[in-house]
């Protein structure tokens, strides 16, 4: 990993810091990006002491002129990073009860358009050299319906089409596309989001194990070397995919009887 310049979105916490920290393990210089300064500068403290191959850029990710300005500063100081892993995201797991017009543009804002930006203005820098690597980082609730979440859902069910989508365009390229769908994590996006985690269906929680965000980070740069176009963990979300597909009114059936009601 000595030769990667690795840029890493919602890195200041959770799921990217564990990446990061993982990845400045192997040797790669880190860039991270988040909104928060204070929280980024002290990502970047923790992880390498010394300042040496890890800088942090703040930005709004939902703005496409904040993406735009942030990409061309890290260009012209830090050079065109090899990986872009998109982390970033955000979002309450509110119902449609609950939910204000104001909560389906927050959440489809981050991660979905951070991520749809974020890859644009680097991939339109890189096309020069002709190839790179784009992580978007994404939930195992893409793939399922859920009571409970009608914001939520949905923006990861665009991040799965945005990654497929992407992995079509550029299949005759260099450049390489990977999606991670991961199930419950044991990070900071729970402990801000309590009512979040009550609303995962039972079913879940009985047949898919917590992953720590250690594990997290490890997955994530296991993708970095791999490449690997789609990797779900834990394993289980695999199977139960294929449950989904194989009886899918039963399969929604149990995910309703066991979720928020």
């Amino acid at each position: 990993m000595t030769d990667k310049l690795i840029l890493i979105t919602g890195g200041s916490s959770g799921i990217g810091k564990a990446a990061a920290v993982e990845l400045y393990k192997l040797g790669a210089r880190i860039i991270l990006q988040a909104r928060d300064v204070q929280k980024l500068e002290q990502a970047a403290k923790e992880i390498g002491p010394t300042g040496e191959r890890i800088a942090c850029y703040s930005a709004d990710l939902s703005d496409k002129n904040s993406v735009e300005e942030s990409a061309n500063l890290i260009v012209n100081k830090e050079g065109l990073p090899d990986v872009v892993i998109n982390s970033a995201g955000a979002g309450e797991w509110l119902s449609f009860n609950e939910s204000s017009p104001g909560h389906y543009e927050d959440t489809m804002g981050s991660p979905y358009l951070a991520t749809a930006f974020t890859c644009k203005v680097f991939y339109d820098l890189m096309r020069d050299r002709g190839k790179g690597h784009f992580i978007l980082i994404n939930s195992a609730a893409c793939y399922f319906a859920f009571p409970g979440a009608t914001g939520y859902i949905p923006a990861r069910w665009a991040m799965l089409g945005f990654s497929r989508s992407l992995q079509a365009d550029l299949y005759n390229t260099d450049f390489k596309v990977s999606m991670i769908a991961l199930g419950k994590v044991k990070s900071p996006y729970f402990e801000n989001n309590p009512i979040s985690e009550d609303r995962i269906p039972k079913v879940v929680d009985w047949l898919i194990p917590t992953l720590s965000v250690e594990a997290s980070g490890k997955i994530i740069s296991a993708v970095v070397k791999n490449k690997k176009s789609i990797v779900n963990r834990p394993r289980m979300i695999s199977v139960m995919v294929l449950l989904n597909r194989l009886v899918p009114g039963l399969f929604r059936w149990v995910m309703r009887i066991t979720g928020h009601k």
